[in-house]
C-alpha cells in the first residue's frame, strides 16, 4: 500500500442552543489548523435537521475553507445526493473543483437523517433507490457524457456540464457506507471510492470492513470496472492527550451530548452507542473499540487495528465530535499529527533508526571525543612549551 492519508470528517456535532455563527466559524478555523499541521483531507457533511449537524451545504463550507488553506484536500462528507437534482449537484462540484484547483473529493450518500428526507417526502428506502439512480447520472456527467434520464424526482433532457474538470484525471468520487452493502456495491459498479463512515462506530461496521471491500471488488469484476484500496476511506472517533487520565477528563466537556444525540435524537440505529453516565460512555468508547480516548500510543494501536481488520485502505478520517473544548480538541489534533501520523507515513522509522545507530556506537564515539580533546590539549601544551623555550633561547 502507498502512504496512508489522514484527515477529519466534520459532520459536525455541535450542542444545540449555542451560537451557530461562531460554531460554523470554528469549523472553518479547524480546517485551517489541520492544514497547518499537515493533514491530507478535511470533509464537511450535509444535514438539515435535528439541531446538531448545522452544515446544510458542504460545498459552501469548502469554498470558504479553501480560500483559507494551502494544501489540504476537501471532501463533501457527504452530499445527500438523493435530495438533489443530479445535474446541478454535478455542476456545483465541477465549479468547486475549479475554485479549489483540484483539491476536491465528491463524497455522496443517500442521506443519514430521516428527519431530513421526511421534509421532502422521502423515506429511507426512497433515498437509497434514488442514490442508485442519481449516482449513475452524476458519474456519467462528470465523464463528459450527455445524459437523458428520468427519476422519481427529476427529469434530464440532453443534460451536460459546460466545464471540464480542472485536473487531468477528473474529480474523485466516493460513496458512503455504514453497515449495509449498498455503498460497497455502488463503489464497485462505478469503479469509485468508498467511505466507511461506520468503520468503528459499531461492531457491525467494524466487522463488515473486509466484507465490504470484497463486495466492491466482486461488483467491479461484474461490471468491468476497477477499485483501488487507496480510494477507500475509513472514519472513527479519537481524542488524545499526554495521558489517558487527561484525555478522559477532557471529554467530560461534551461526550454526553454526543451520546444523547445518537441515542435519542438522530434516528440512526447503525450508530448504536451505550451508556447512561459519563463514565460509562467513556468506558464504552474504549471497551467497545469504537474509538480512542487516551494517548498517542493507544491511537497508533487503533489505526493498526483498522489496517489489520480491513486488509489495508487509503485514508483515515478522525470523526470530529466536540467531546472536548475547542482548545483541547486542537491539541488532540496536534498530538495526533506529531505522534501518530509519522508512524504510518514512513517518517517515524528513519529517525528512530538513526537514533538507534547513534546509540549503538555512543560509547566508542564518546571516548573518541575525549581522546581528541586530550590530544589537542597535549599538543597545545607542547606548542606552548616550545614557544617558551624558543623565547628563552633567543
Amino acid at each position: 500500500m502507498s502512504r496512508l492519508r489522514f484527515g477529519f470528517f466534520l459532520a459536525p456535532f455541535h450542542k444545540p442552543g449555542q451560537n451557530p455563527t461562531l460554531a460554523l466559524q470554528r469549523d472553518l478555523e479547524f480546517a485551517v489548523h489541520a492544514d497547518k499541521l499537515g493533514y491530507d483531507e478535511f470533509w464537511y457533511g450535509e444535514h438539515h435537521s435535528a439541531g446538531s449537524e448545522l452544515i446544510a451545504s458542504p460545498e459552501i463550507m469548502i469554498a470558504a475553507a479553501a480560500e483559507r488553506t494551502k494544501n489540504i484536500r476537501f471532501g463533501t462528507g457527504v452530499v445527500s445526493l438523493s435530495y438533489h437534482n443530479p445535474l446541478w449537484a454535478a455542476d456545483r462540484i465541477m465549479q468547486l473543483d475549479h475554485l479549489t484547483k483540484g483539491r476536491i473529493i465528491f463524497g455522496v450518500g443517500p442521506g443519514s437523517l430521516p428527519t431530513d428526507s421526511a421534509m421532502i417526502g422521502l423515506n429511507p428506502t426512497d433515498t437509497r433507490e434514488l442514490l442508485d439512480q442519481n449516482l449513475d447520472i452524476v458519474v456519467r456527467l462528470l465523464r463528459g457524457e450527455v445524459v437523458s434520464a428520468k427519476t422519481r424526482t427529476h427529469e434530464l433532457i440532453d443534460a451536460r456540464l459546460q466545464l471540464a474538470p480542472y485536473s487531468e484525471n477528473g474529480i474523485d468520487v466516493s460513496v458512503a457506507a455504514v453497515a449495509s452493502p449498498t455503498g460497497a456495491r455502488l463503489a464497485g459498479r462505478h469503479g469509485i471510492g468508498l467511505v466507511s463512515i461506520g468503520a468503528t462506530i459499531s461492531a457491525e461496521g467494524f466487522n463488515a470492513l473486509g466484507h465490504h471491500w470484497g463486495i466492491a471488488e466482486e461488483q467491479a469484476a461484474l461490471h468491468g470496472t476497477t477499485v483501488d484500496r487507496r480510494n477507500w476511506t475509513l472514519c472513527g472517533p479519537f481524542h488524545i492527550a499526554e495521558t489517558e487520565a487527561e484525555a478522559r477528563k477532557q471529554v467530560e466537556f461534551g461526550i454526553e451530548h454526543w451520546f444523547d444525540y445518537f441515542q435519542k435524537v438522530a434516528a440512526f440505529p447503525q450508530m448504536g452507542v451505550k451508556g447512561d453516565k459519563i463514565g460509562e460512555m467513556i468506558d464504552f468508547v474504549t471497551e467497545a473499540g469504537i474509538g480512542v480516548i487516551g494517548t498517542p500510543e493507544q491511537a497508533r494501536a487503533q489505526v493498526q487495528r483498522l489496517i489489520d481488520q480491513s486488509g489495508g485502505f487509503g485514508s483515515l478520517l478522525q470523526l470530529a465530535h466536540d467531546w472536548a473544548n475547542p482548545e483541547n480538541s486542537r491539541r488532540s489534533a496536534e498530538l495526533f499529527a506529531q505522534e501518530v501520523i509519522p508512524h504510518f507515513q514512513g517518517q517515524a522509522q528513519p529517525t528512530l533508526d538513526a537514533a538507534d545507530r547513534a546509540r549503538s556506537v555512543h560509547a566508542g564515539h564518546k571516548q573518541a571525543q575525549l581522546d581528541a580533546v586530550d590530544l589537542m590539549t597535549k599538543r597545545y601544551e607542547e606548542e606552548k612549551a616550545a614557544r617558551e623555550t624558543a623565547g628563552v633561547g633567543a
